[in-house]
Protein backbone atom coordinates (compact mmCIF):
# COMPACT_ATOMS: atom_id res chain seq x y z
CA UNK A 1 0.00 0.00 0.00
CA UNK A 2 1.15 3.29 -1.04
CA UNK A 3 1.59 6.07 1.59
CA UNK A 4 -1.13 8.57 -0.08
CA UNK A 5 -3.83 5.03 0.04
CA UNK A 6 -2.34 4.83 3.84
CA UNK A 7 -3.28 7.99 4.96
CA UNK A 8 -6.50 7.53 2.72
CA UNK A 9 -7.53 4.73 4.41
CA UNK A 10 -6.29 6.32 7.80
CA UNK A 11 -8.73 9.47 7.16
CA UNK A 12 -11.33 7.37 6.51
CA UNK A 13 -11.06 5.18 9.61
CA UNK A 14 -11.01 8.41 11.68
CA UNK A 15 -13.86 10.55 9.72
CA UNK A 16 -15.90 7.34 10.83
CA UNK A 17 -15.04 6.95 13.78
CA UNK A 18 -15.43 10.87 15.08
CA UNK A 19 -18.93 10.60 13.29
CA UNK A 20 -19.86 7.60 15.79
CA UNK A 21 -18.82 9.71 18.47
CA UNK A 22 -20.48 12.87 17.65
CA UNK A 23 -23.56 10.80 17.23
CA UNK A 24 -23.29 9.04 20.82
CA UNK A 25 -21.93 12.42 22.52
CA UNK A 26 -24.91 14.08 21.00
CA UNK A 27 -27.37 12.03 22.33
CA UNK A 28 -25.73 10.96 25.49
CA UNK A 29 -26.22 14.99 26.54
CA UNK A 30 -30.04 13.94 26.43
CA UNK A 31 -29.70 10.88 28.40
CA UNK A 32 -29.18 8.11 26.22
CA UNK A 33 -26.37 5.25 26.67
CA UNK A 34 -24.75 3.63 24.35
CA UNK A 35 -22.35 1.03 26.13
CA UNK A 36 -23.09 -2.29 27.44
CA UNK A 37 -21.88 -1.28 31.03
CA UNK A 38 -24.22 1.12 31.17
CA UNK A 39 -27.21 -1.14 31.49
CA UNK A 40 -25.98 -4.34 33.39
CA UNK A 41 -28.03 -4.60 37.02
CA UNK A 42 -26.77 -3.54 39.72
CA UNK A 43 -24.87 -5.77 42.28
CA UNK A 44 -27.25 -7.50 44.70
CA UNK A 45 -25.88 -8.85 48.27
CA UNK A 46 -25.95 -12.44 47.88
CA UNK A 47 -28.54 -12.98 50.89
CA UNK A 48 -31.16 -10.70 49.30
CA UNK A 49 -30.83 -12.23 45.91
CA UNK A 50 -33.56 -14.54 44.48
CA UNK A 51 -31.39 -15.64 41.88
CA UNK A 52 -28.70 -17.21 44.00
CA UNK A 53 -30.80 -19.19 46.32
CA UNK A 54 -30.03 -22.73 46.35
CA UNK A 55 -33.19 -24.28 44.04
CA UNK A 56 -32.96 -21.64 41.77
CA UNK A 57 -29.26 -22.05 41.31
CA UNK A 58 -30.54 -25.36 39.89
CA UNK A 59 -31.67 -23.48 36.89
CA UNK A 60 -27.84 -22.52 35.76
CA UNK A 61 -25.75 -24.35 37.55
CA UNK A 62 -25.25 -27.24 34.63
CA UNK A 63 -24.17 -24.29 33.11
CA UNK A 64 -22.56 -21.12 35.08
CA UNK A 65 -21.21 -20.56 38.40
CA UNK A 66 -22.11 -18.43 40.79
CA UNK A 67 -19.51 -16.32 39.42
CA UNK A 68 -21.06 -16.02 36.16
CA UNK A 69 -18.39 -18.17 34.57
CA UNK A 70 -19.17 -20.75 32.36
CA UNK A 71 -18.70 -24.39 34.22
CA UNK A 72 -19.20 -27.01 31.48
CA UNK A 73 -21.03 -25.31 28.05
CA UNK A 74 -20.29 -28.54 25.99
CA UNK A 75 -23.21 -30.64 28.46
CA UNK A 76 -25.98 -32.18 26.77
CA UNK A 77 -27.65 -32.49 29.62
CA UNK A 78 -27.85 -28.74 30.26
CA UNK A 79 -29.16 -27.52 33.66
CA UNK A 80 -30.95 -30.46 34.42
CA UNK A 81 -31.70 -30.34 38.08
CA UNK A 82 -34.07 -28.18 38.13
CA UNK A 83 -36.04 -30.25 35.09
CA UNK A 84 -35.98 -33.09 37.09
CA UNK A 85 -37.15 -31.41 40.23
CA UNK A 86 -39.87 -29.89 38.52
CA UNK A 87 -39.99 -30.26 34.19
CA UNK A 88 -42.69 -29.37 31.95
CA UNK A 89 -45.58 -31.67 33.40
CA UNK A 90 -46.35 -32.20 29.32
CA UNK A 91 -43.25 -32.52 27.65
CA UNK A 92 -43.45 -35.40 24.98
CA UNK A 93 -46.85 -36.29 25.22
CA UNK A 94 -48.16 -38.21 22.72
CA UNK A 95 -51.81 -37.65 24.46
CA UNK A 96 -53.79 -34.57 23.55
CA UNK A 97 -54.10 -31.93 26.36
CA UNK A 98 -55.01 -28.88 26.67
CA UNK A 99 -53.74 -26.29 28.90
CA UNK A 100 -56.27 -23.66 27.73
CA UNK A 101 -55.65 -20.12 26.36
CA UNK A 102 -57.53 -17.22 27.36
CA UNK A 103 -56.43 -15.16 24.07
CA UNK A 104 -58.88 -18.06 22.48
CA UNK A 105 -61.42 -17.99 24.70
CA UNK A 106 -60.38 -21.50 25.44
CA UNK A 107 -60.31 -22.61 29.60
CA UNK A 108 -57.91 -25.51 30.83
CA UNK A 109 -59.51 -29.63 30.32
CA UNK A 110 -58.93 -30.65 33.22
CA UNK A 111 -60.61 -34.22 32.20
CA UNK A 112 -58.02 -34.36 29.90
CA UNK A 113 -54.85 -33.48 32.16
CA UNK A 114 -56.90 -36.03 34.48
CA UNK A 115 -56.55 -38.88 32.43
CA UNK A 116 -53.06 -37.94 30.84
CA UNK A 117 -52.14 -38.20 34.68
CA UNK A 118 -54.00 -41.26 35.37
CA UNK A 119 -53.13 -43.31 32.50
CA UNK A 120 -50.50 -42.01 30.36
CA UNK A 121 -47.70 -41.03 33.03
CA UNK A 122 -48.26 -42.83 36.39
CA UNK A 123 -46.65 -45.71 35.45
CA UNK A 124 -43.51 -43.89 33.93
CA UNK A 125 -43.13 -41.00 35.32
CA UNK A 126 -43.95 -41.43 39.32
CA UNK A 127 -46.90 -39.51 39.41
CA UNK A 128 -49.38 -39.79 42.12
CA UNK A 129 -52.52 -40.79 41.96
CA UNK A 130 -55.39 -42.00 43.48
CA UNK A 131 -56.48 -45.66 43.51
CA UNK A 132 -60.26 -44.34 42.48
CA UNK A 133 -60.70 -41.27 40.10
CA UNK A 134 -61.55 -38.30 42.00
CA UNK A 135 -62.69 -35.04 40.51
CA UNK A 136 -60.61 -33.80 37.86
CA UNK A 137 -58.88 -30.82 39.40
CA UNK A 138 -58.25 -33.44 42.89
CA UNK A 139 -56.51 -35.91 40.38
CA UNK A 140 -54.73 -33.05 38.51
CA UNK A 141 -53.72 -31.19 42.20
CA UNK A 142 -52.79 -35.01 43.41
CA UNK A 143 -50.16 -35.68 40.43
CA UNK A 144 -49.02 -31.59 40.57
CA UNK A 145 -48.13 -32.50 44.31
CA UNK A 146 -45.19 -33.88 42.94
CA UNK A 147 -43.54 -30.82 42.67
CA UNK A 148 -44.99 -29.55 46.07
CA UNK A 149 -41.51 -28.90 47.64
CA UNK A 150 -39.63 -27.61 44.90
CA UNK A 151 -42.62 -24.53 44.72
CA UNK A 152 -42.21 -24.06 48.29
CA UNK A 153 -38.74 -24.17 48.04
CA UNK A 154 -39.29 -21.37 45.10
CA UNK A 155 -41.69 -19.77 47.04
CA UNK A 156 -39.48 -19.06 49.76
CA UNK A 157 -37.12 -17.67 47.88
CA UNK A 158 -39.30 -15.55 46.46
CA UNK A 159 -39.69 -13.60 49.65
CA UNK A 160 -35.94 -11.96 49.06
CA UNK A 161 -36.09 -8.24 47.44
CA UNK A 162 -33.87 -8.46 44.66
CA UNK A 163 -32.73 -10.65 41.77
CA UNK A 164 -29.69 -10.53 39.30
CA UNK A 165 -28.61 -13.86 37.57
CA UNK A 166 -25.08 -14.30 37.63
CA UNK A 167 -24.70 -13.55 34.23
CA UNK A 168 -21.37 -12.75 33.01
CA UNK A 169 -21.84 -8.99 31.53
CA UNK A 170 -17.93 -8.47 30.57
CA UNK A 171 -17.39 -11.35 28.40
CA UNK A 172 -15.13 -10.32 25.64
CA UNK A 173 -17.95 -11.54 22.67
CA UNK A 174 -21.32 -10.32 24.38
CA UNK A 175 -23.25 -12.69 22.13
CA UNK A 176 -22.12 -15.26 23.72
CA UNK A 177 -23.36 -14.42 27.57
CA UNK A 178 -25.05 -17.66 28.16
CA UNK A 179 -28.91 -17.35 29.42
CA UNK A 180 -29.62 -20.96 31.01
CA UNK A 181 -31.99 -19.88 33.31
CA UNK A 182 -34.91 -18.45 30.86
CA UNK A 183 -36.15 -21.76 29.70
CA UNK A 184 -36.24 -23.03 33.32
CA UNK A 185 -38.33 -19.68 34.53
CA UNK A 186 -40.59 -20.25 32.12
CA UNK A 187 -41.40 -23.86 32.78
CA UNK A 188 -41.61 -23.50 36.28
CA UNK A 189 -43.96 -20.52 35.47
CA UNK A 190 -45.91 -23.57 33.28
CA UNK A 191 -46.60 -25.53 35.42
CA UNK A 192 -47.62 -23.25 38.65
CA UNK A 193 -50.09 -22.31 35.85
CA UNK A 194 -51.57 -25.40 35.60
CA UNK A 195 -51.28 -25.67 39.37
CA UNK A 196 -53.50 -22.34 39.97
CA UNK A 197 -55.79 -23.39 37.65
CA UNK A 198 -56.67 -26.85 39.17
CA UNK A 199 -56.49 -24.61 42.69
CA UNK A 200 -59.44 -22.70 41.46
CA UNK A 201 -61.51 -25.22 40.71
CA UNK A 202 -61.27 -27.23 43.77
CA UNK A 203 -62.18 -24.44 45.16
CA UNK A 204 -58.54 -23.30 46.66
CA UNK A 205 -58.68 -19.68 45.62
CA UNK A 206 -56.06 -18.63 48.31
CA UNK A 207 -53.41 -21.49 46.80
CA UNK A 208 -54.19 -20.01 43.38
CA UNK A 209 -53.60 -16.61 43.60
CA UNK A 210 -50.28 -17.53 45.56
CA UNK A 211 -49.31 -19.01 42.43
CA UNK A 212 -50.46 -16.48 40.50
CA UNK A 213 -47.96 -14.06 42.51
CA UNK A 214 -45.39 -16.69 42.60
CA UNK A 215 -45.36 -16.90 38.76
CA UNK A 216 -45.06 -12.89 38.66
CA UNK A 217 -42.13 -13.08 40.73
CA UNK A 218 -40.52 -15.67 38.89
CA UNK A 219 -41.24 -12.91 35.90
CA UNK A 220 -39.85 -10.36 37.66
CA UNK A 221 -36.73 -11.88 38.32
CA UNK A 222 -35.21 -11.13 34.74
CA UNK A 223 -37.06 -7.54 34.39
CA UNK A 224 -33.14 -5.88 34.97
CA UNK A 225 -31.53 -7.86 32.17
CA UNK A 226 -30.88 -5.77 29.07
CA UNK A 227 -31.51 -8.24 26.66
CA UNK A 228 -34.21 -8.60 24.08
CA UNK A 229 -34.76 -12.48 24.32
CA UNK A 230 -35.11 -11.77 28.62
CA UNK A 231 -38.15 -9.35 27.99
CA UNK A 232 -39.48 -12.00 25.25
CA UNK A 233 -39.53 -14.25 27.86
CA UNK A 234 -41.28 -12.23 30.20
CA UNK A 235 -43.55 -11.43 27.85
CA UNK A 236 -44.42 -15.06 26.98
CA UNK A 237 -44.71 -15.61 31.17
CA UNK A 238 -47.67 -13.09 31.68
CA UNK A 239 -49.71 -14.82 28.79
CA UNK A 240 -49.53 -17.78 30.95
CA UNK A 241 -50.32 -15.87 34.23
CA UNK A 242 -53.41 -14.51 33.04
CA UNK A 243 -54.59 -17.65 32.16
CA UNK A 244 -55.70 -18.45 35.73
CA UNK A 245 -57.17 -15.01 36.49
CA UNK A 246 -59.12 -15.34 33.28
CA UNK A 247 -60.71 -18.55 34.20
CA UNK A 248 -61.07 -17.33 37.87
CA UNK A 249 -62.73 -14.61 36.67
CA UNK A 250 -65.02 -15.99 33.65
CA UNK A 251 -65.78 -18.93 36.31
CA UNK A 252 -66.42 -16.83 39.35
CA UNK A 253 -64.13 -17.83 42.03
CA UNK A 254 -61.86 -14.81 42.74
CA UNK A 255 -63.31 -12.85 45.75
CA UNK A 256 -63.50 -9.14 45.71
CA UNK A 257 -60.47 -8.98 48.12
CA UNK A 258 -58.58 -11.39 45.92
CA UNK A 259 -59.29 -9.30 42.77
CA UNK A 260 -58.00 -5.90 44.77
CA UNK A 261 -54.90 -7.78 45.16
CA UNK A 262 -54.47 -8.93 41.67
CA UNK A 263 -54.99 -5.93 39.94
CA UNK A 264 -52.30 -3.76 42.54
CA UNK A 265 -50.06 -6.56 41.12
CA UNK A 266 -50.75 -6.49 37.72
CA UNK A 267 -50.80 -2.40 38.11
CA UNK A 268 -47.26 -2.96 38.68
CA UNK A 269 -46.38 -4.14 34.71
CA UNK A 270 -45.12 -2.04 32.49
CA UNK A 271 -44.12 -3.44 29.41
CA UNK A 272 -44.13 -0.36 27.35
CA UNK A 273 -41.31 0.86 29.71
CA UNK A 274 -39.19 -2.72 29.33
CA UNK A 275 -39.65 -1.98 25.40
CA UNK A 276 -37.93 1.11 25.96
CA UNK A 277 -35.19 -0.48 28.43
CA UNK A 278 -34.34 -3.52 26.14
CA UNK A 279 -34.53 -1.56 23.15
CA UNK A 280 -31.92 0.35 24.61
CA UNK A 281 -29.91 -2.59 25.74
CA UNK A 282 -30.22 -4.84 22.52
CA UNK A 283 -28.54 -1.36 20.97
CA UNK A 284 -25.99 -1.74 22.76
CA UNK A 285 -25.34 -4.97 22.93
CA UNK A 286 -25.54 -5.07 18.60
CA UNK A 287 -22.83 -2.21 18.65
CA UNK A 288 -20.69 -3.93 21.70
CA UNK A 289 -21.17 -7.45 18.95
CA UNK A 290 -19.70 -5.32 16.25
CA UNK A 291 -16.86 -3.73 18.51
CA UNK A 292 -15.73 -6.90 18.88
CA UNK A 293 -15.83 -7.77 15.70
CA UNK A 294 -13.68 -4.93 14.56
CA UNK A 295 -10.89 -5.60 17.45
CA UNK A 296 -10.69 -9.17 16.83
CA UNK A 297 -11.47 -9.73 13.34
CA UNK A 298 -13.81 -12.71 14.40
CA UNK A 299 -16.14 -12.87 11.80
CA UNK A 300 -17.87 -16.25 11.50
CA UNK A 301 -21.21 -15.71 13.44
CA UNK A 302 -22.31 -13.49 9.98
CA UNK A 303 -20.52 -15.61 7.78
CA UNK A 304 -20.92 -19.18 8.65
CA UNK A 305 -16.97 -20.12 8.33
CA UNK A 306 -15.02 -20.93 11.26
CA UNK A 307 -12.29 -18.82 10.90
CA UNK A 308 -9.99 -20.63 13.90
CA UNK A 309 -9.76 -23.40 11.35
CA UNK A 310 -6.08 -23.65 10.29
CA UNK A 311 -6.86 -26.86 8.49
CA UNK A 312 -9.71 -25.39 6.29
CA UNK A 313 -8.31 -23.65 3.19
CA UNK A 314 -11.72 -21.44 2.73
CA UNK A 315 -11.12 -20.47 6.30
CA UNK A 316 -7.96 -19.25 5.43
CA UNK A 317 -8.78 -16.86 3.01
CA UNK A 318 -11.95 -15.61 4.81
CA UNK A 319 -9.22 -14.40 7.28
CA UNK A 320 -7.24 -12.52 5.26
CA UNK A 321 -10.30 -10.69 3.97
CA UNK A 322 -11.86 -9.79 7.26
CA UNK A 323 -7.97 -7.91 8.25
CA UNK A 324 -8.71 -6.13 4.80
CA UNK A 325 -12.05 -4.48 6.01
CA UNK A 326 -11.25 -0.58 6.89
CA UNK A 327 -12.54 -0.32 11.09
CA UNK A 328 -14.80 2.05 8.73
CA UNK A 329 -16.70 -0.42 7.69
CA UNK A 330 -17.45 -1.46 11.47
CA UNK A 331 -17.80 2.30 12.86
CA UNK A 332 -20.23 2.92 10.11
CA UNK A 333 -22.39 -0.37 11.04
CA UNK A 334 -22.21 1.11 14.25
CA UNK A 335 -23.30 4.07 13.45
CA UNK A 336 -26.31 2.77 11.62
CA UNK A 337 -27.78 0.45 14.47
CA UNK A 338 -27.73 3.34 17.01
CA UNK A 339 -29.42 5.99 14.50
CA UNK A 340 -31.73 2.83 13.47
CA UNK A 341 -33.22 2.06 16.90
CA UNK A 342 -32.83 5.51 18.15
CA UNK A 343 -35.22 6.98 15.21
CA UNK A 344 -37.07 4.25 14.07
CA UNK A 345 -37.65 1.83 17.11
CA UNK A 346 -37.67 3.88 20.14
CA UNK A 347 -40.44 6.87 18.96
CA UNK A 348 -42.71 3.43 18.42
CA UNK A 349 -43.73 3.90 21.98
CA UNK A 350 -44.73 6.77 24.44
CA UNK A 351 -44.10 5.50 27.81
CA UNK A 352 -45.62 8.47 29.22
CA UNK A 353 -49.01 8.74 27.38
CA UNK A 354 -49.22 4.97 27.50
CA UNK A 355 -49.56 4.72 23.82
CA UNK A 356 -48.10 2.79 20.96
CA UNK A 357 -47.84 3.97 17.48
CA UNK A 358 -48.41 1.54 14.97
CA UNK A 359 -47.63 3.90 12.39
CA UNK A 360 -44.41 4.74 13.15
CA UNK A 361 -43.62 0.94 13.48
CA UNK A 362 -44.71 0.55 9.54
CA UNK A 363 -42.21 3.84 9.08
CA UNK A 364 -39.76 1.68 10.72
CA UNK A 365 -40.77 -1.28 8.12
CA UNK A 366 -40.60 1.18 5.46
CA UNK A 367 -37.32 1.98 6.13
CA UNK A 368 -35.86 -1.39 7.13
CA UNK A 369 -37.08 -2.30 3.51
CA UNK A 370 -34.91 0.28 2.18
CA UNK A 371 -32.14 -0.65 4.13
CA UNK A 372 -32.18 -4.05 2.84
CA UNK A 373 -32.54 -3.34 -0.12
CA UNK A 374 -29.32 -1.23 -0.50
CA UNK A 375 -27.32 -2.85 1.77
CA UNK A 376 -23.48 -2.40 1.17
CA UNK A 377 -20.33 -2.69 3.66
CA UNK A 378 -21.09 0.08 5.87
CA UNK A 379 -24.39 -1.18 6.72
CA UNK A 380 -23.89 -4.92 6.62
CA UNK A 381 -24.49 -5.88 10.07
CA UNK A 382 -27.14 -3.42 10.54
CA UNK A 383 -29.31 -5.37 8.12
CA UNK A 384 -28.50 -8.26 9.45
CA UNK A 385 -29.56 -7.80 12.92
CA UNK A 386 -32.10 -4.64 12.37
CA UNK A 387 -35.21 -6.10 11.06
CA UNK A 388 -34.93 -8.97 13.87
CA UNK A 389 -36.61 -6.19 16.09
CA UNK A 390 -39.22 -4.70 14.09
CA UNK A 391 -41.91 -7.18 15.06
CA UNK A 392 -41.09 -7.07 19.00
CA UNK A 393 -42.93 -3.79 19.36
CA UNK A 394 -46.28 -5.74 18.66
CA UNK A 395 -45.65 -8.30 21.33
CA UNK A 396 -44.55 -5.50 24.14
CA UNK A 397 -48.28 -3.72 23.01
CA UNK A 398 -50.12 -6.90 23.14
CA UNK A 399 -48.90 -7.96 26.75
CA UNK A 400 -49.51 -4.31 28.11
CA UNK A 401 -52.92 -4.23 26.46
CA UNK A 402 -53.48 -7.80 27.62
CA UNK A 403 -52.56 -6.73 31.19
CA UNK A 404 -54.80 -3.67 31.13
CA UNK A 405 -57.67 -5.44 30.02
CA UNK A 406 -56.85 -7.99 32.58
CA UNK A 407 -57.03 -5.23 35.87
CA UNK A 408 -60.36 -3.94 34.28
CA UNK A 409 -61.50 -7.92 33.90
CA UNK A 410 -60.77 -7.50 37.70
CA UNK A 411 -62.54 -4.38 38.58
CA UNK A 412 -65.92 -5.75 36.11
CA UNK A 413 -65.85 -8.88 38.27
CA UNK A 414 -65.89 -6.71 41.40
CA UNK A 415 -68.78 -4.83 40.44
CA UNK A 416 -70.50 -8.09 38.92
CA UNK A 417 -70.40 -8.95 42.55
CA UNK A 418 -71.48 -6.26 44.48
CA UNK A 419 -74.31 -5.88 42.20
CA UNK A 420 -75.39 -8.64 40.63
CA UNK A 421 -74.63 -7.97 37.03
CA UNK A 422 -71.71 -6.25 34.80
CA UNK A 423 -72.36 -2.91 34.25
CA UNK A 424 -73.66 -1.04 31.08
CA UNK A 425 -70.49 1.15 30.62
CA UNK A 426 -66.76 0.80 31.84
CA UNK A 427 -67.42 4.48 33.23
CA UNK A 428 -69.17 2.87 36.21
CA UNK A 429 -66.36 1.28 37.48
CA UNK A 430 -64.08 4.29 38.57
CA UNK A 431 -63.34 4.80 41.21
CA UNK A 432 -64.86 2.67 43.12
CA UNK A 433 -63.87 -0.49 41.56
CA UNK A 434 -60.94 0.84 39.80
CA UNK A 435 -58.58 3.67 40.56
CA UNK A 436 -58.72 4.81 36.77
CA UNK A 437 -59.59 3.34 33.72
CA UNK A 438 -56.44 2.55 31.33
CA UNK A 439 -57.00 3.82 27.84
CA UNK A 440 -55.90 1.45 24.68
CA UNK A 441 -52.52 1.27 24.06
CA UNK A 442 -53.78 1.70 20.43
CA UNK A 443 -55.15 4.74 20.16
CA UNK A 444 -55.30 6.23 23.46
CA UNK A 445 -59.31 5.63 23.24
CA UNK A 446 -61.41 3.74 25.47
CA UNK A 447 -61.25 0.15 25.52
CA UNK A 448 -64.18 -1.09 23.43
CA UNK A 449 -67.01 -2.83 25.65
CA UNK A 450 -70.79 -4.45 26.12
CA UNK A 451 -72.80 -6.63 27.85
CA UNK A 452 -73.78 -9.72 25.77
CA UNK A 453 -77.87 -11.29 25.78
CA UNK A 454 -76.46 -13.74 28.31
CA UNK A 455 -75.18 -11.55 30.91
CA UNK A 456 -71.60 -11.95 30.59
CA UNK A 457 -69.74 -9.05 28.51
CA UNK A 458 -67.18 -8.49 25.78
CA UNK A 459 -63.91 -6.45 26.38
CA UNK A 460 -61.02 -5.40 23.84
CA UNK A 461 -58.92 -2.98 21.80
CA UNK A 462 -58.71 -2.31 18.53
CA UNK A 463 -55.49 -3.88 18.28
CA UNK A 464 -52.73 -2.92 15.66
CA UNK A 465 -54.87 -1.85 12.63
CA UNK A 466 -56.72 1.17 14.87
CA UNK A 467 -59.81 -0.41 13.31
CA UNK A 468 -63.13 -1.53 15.78
CA UNK A 469 -63.25 -5.04 14.29
CA UNK A 470 -66.09 -6.17 16.90
CA UNK A 471 -64.12 -8.62 18.93
CA UNK A 472 -62.85 -10.23 15.95
CA UNK A 473 -59.62 -11.89 16.56
CA UNK A 474 -57.79 -13.09 13.36
CA UNK A 475 -55.39 -16.61 12.91
CA UNK A 476 -51.69 -16.31 10.76
CA UNK A 477 -53.21 -19.54 9.26
CA UNK A 478 -55.76 -22.43 9.24
CA UNK A 479 -54.26 -24.64 12.53
CA UNK A 480 -55.19 -21.46 14.57
CA UNK A 481 -51.98 -22.22 16.93
CA UNK A 482 -51.05 -18.35 16.82
CA UNK A 483 -53.13 -15.13 16.49
CA UNK A 484 -52.48 -12.53 13.74
CA UNK A 485 -51.45 -9.49 15.94
CA UNK A 486 -51.73 -7.08 12.72
CA UNK A 487 -55.23 -7.90 12.07
CA UNK A 488 -58.46 -8.03 14.33
CA UNK A 489 -59.04 -6.60 17.39
CA UNK A 490 -57.20 -7.94 20.68
CA UNK A 491 -59.81 -9.74 22.96
CA UNK A 492 -60.24 -10.18 26.59
CA UNK A 493 -63.44 -12.03 26.12
CA UNK A 494 -65.30 -11.74 22.91
CA UNK A 495 -67.48 -13.90 20.89
CA UNK A 496 -66.80 -13.72 17.48
CA UNK A 497 -63.50 -15.30 15.92
CA UNK A 498 -62.63 -16.21 12.39
CA UNK A 499 -60.01 -17.85 10.17
CA UNK A 500 -58.02 -14.55 7.70
CA UNK A 501 -59.00 -14.64 4.31
CA UNK A 502 -56.77 -15.92 1.66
Amino acid sequence: MGVAAWFAWLALNMSARNSLDRYEHQWEAKGEHFALSDFVPKPVPDNQNFALTPIVATMYESYLGKNGLIINSSSEDGPNEFRRRMYNPLQDSAYSTNLGDWAKDETTDLKALQFYYRTILAKTNGFPTAPQAQAPAADVLLALSKYDQTIEELRQAAALPDSRFPLNYTDDLPAEILLPHLSMLKQGCQVLELRAVAELQDGQSEKALADVKLMMRLMDSIRTEPFLISHLVRVGMCHMVLQPVWEGIQEHHWSDAQLVELNRDLARLDFLADYEFSMRGERALEMANIEYMRRTRKLDTFSGVNDDDEDNALAGVTRMVYHLIPNSVFYQNELVVARGIQDWFLPIVNVQQHRVLPETEELAETNLEQLHAHWFPNNIFAVMTLPTLEASCRRYAYAQSSVDMARVACALERYRLAQGQYPEALAALSPQFIEALPADVIGGQPLKYHRTADGQFVLYSVGWNGADDGGTVFWINKSKLNIDLKRGDWVWRGQIMKLPEY
